[in-house]
């Protein structure tokens, strides 16, 4: 009886040992490997806490780059945005008041008064060259000719001042410091209005990239924490096709080479391009390190599909990959 169920065991092991060689990606002679699709999604999370008022995508919806996802309330950067603007003409103003001249009616009456300052200088001067031609005659006194230059080093004194006074009028109103403390307070005030804005376009948050709605996580009325995801899009191009190859086939495989690829219920003529292979190998399990375990080391291969052919793969799909010409290994 004991050598009867012995014998029963070891032809039960030997089936199952038959069985195990017989897994397509665990046998180096396959003629196709064993993968899954992988994807890999954009979580898109608003960068501010705030209440959500409105959800514009559903699960399953295809959105493109730029379609609005989701707003927030945006209430209080409304009013940010209304008083960095009052701040900011505030502060253009101050600093054009500054910068500005004297008004234009002062500005003419000084330059008027200076026109009349040169008159009266050419005047005195006229007078004291005619002064000094007679003072050799004898017909005017040393005393009326030195009298006239003093009256001429006035008059040329009196120029300058209306001169210096038109210059003034013409000058910013302002200190040079009170105009540079302007400045400065201009430019914070643009930025003020700049970080408010900024602020504001943050409460409607559009799609990063093309794909598909995979999932939402939240409805209008829920207060959602900054980096909280709301929903779970996936591009067609973070869709890849993830498979093992036997170490004895891993020298025919190289990286952009084209992969045919089956699974359920998939329409035929499926291709993908290998984008990844693993610099290391891996053992399948179960495993006990030998020689004779040799035939179990795999790499991992990634192929990325076409972007129009990517979302016929779902994720987590089980998918059979062959290699568009035989591997000579093989």
């Amino acid at each position: 009886m004991k050598k009867r169920l012995l014998t029963v065991l070891v032809g039960f092991l030997g089936l199952v040992a038959i069985g195990y060689a017989s897994i397509p990606w665990r046998s180096p002679g396959s003629a196709y490997w064993q993968g899954y699709a992988e994807a890999q999604y954009v979580d898109v999370a608003p960068v501010l806490t705030g209440r959500l008022t409105r959800l514009f995508v559903h699960r399953g919806e295809w959105v493109k780059r730029g379609y609005p996802i989701f707003d927030q309330d945006d209430t209080d950067e409304l009013a940010s945005v209304t008083a960095a603007r009052g701040s900011l003409a505030q502060a253009q103003a101050n600093l054009a008041n500054l910068e500005a001249p004297s008004r234009p009616d002062e500005i003419a009456q000084d330059r008027a008064a200076l026109n009349q300052q040169m008159a009266q200088r050419e005047k005195i001067a006229s007078d004291l060259r005619r002064y000094e031609r007679l003072l050799g005659h004898g017909s005017v006194t040393r005393q009326l000719v030195e009298q006239t230059q003093m009256d001429l080093a006035a008059a040329t004194a009196a120029v300058m001042q209306a001169n210096a006074k038109l210059a003034l009028a013409k000058s910013p109103t302002g200190r040079a410091n009170q105009i540079a403390a302007a400045r400065g307070a201009l430019e914070a005030a643009e930025g003020g209005l700049a970080q408010a804005r900024w602020a504001l376009a943050q409460r409607r948050v559009l799609a990063p990239r093309n794909g598909v709605v995979a999932d939402t996580g939240a409805i209008a009325g829920d207060t959602i924490t900054a980096g909280t995801t709301v929903v779970r899009l996936l591009p067609p191009s973070n869709i890849r096709v993830r498979f093992f190859v036997p170490e004895k086939a891993f020298a025919t495989i190289h990286l952009g080479e084209p992969v045919r690829v089956t699974c359920d219920g998939c329409e035929p003529g499926l291709t993908a391009n290998i984008s990844f292979i693993a610099p290391q190998p891996e053992y399948t399990p179960p495993v006990i390190y030998s020689e004779t375990t040799r035939s179990q080391l795999v790499y991992m291969v990634e192929a990325q599909p076409a972007a129009d052919l990517a979302m016929r793969f779902k994720p987590g799909q089980l998918v059979d990959v062959r290699p568009l010409a035989k591997p000579s290994a093989q």
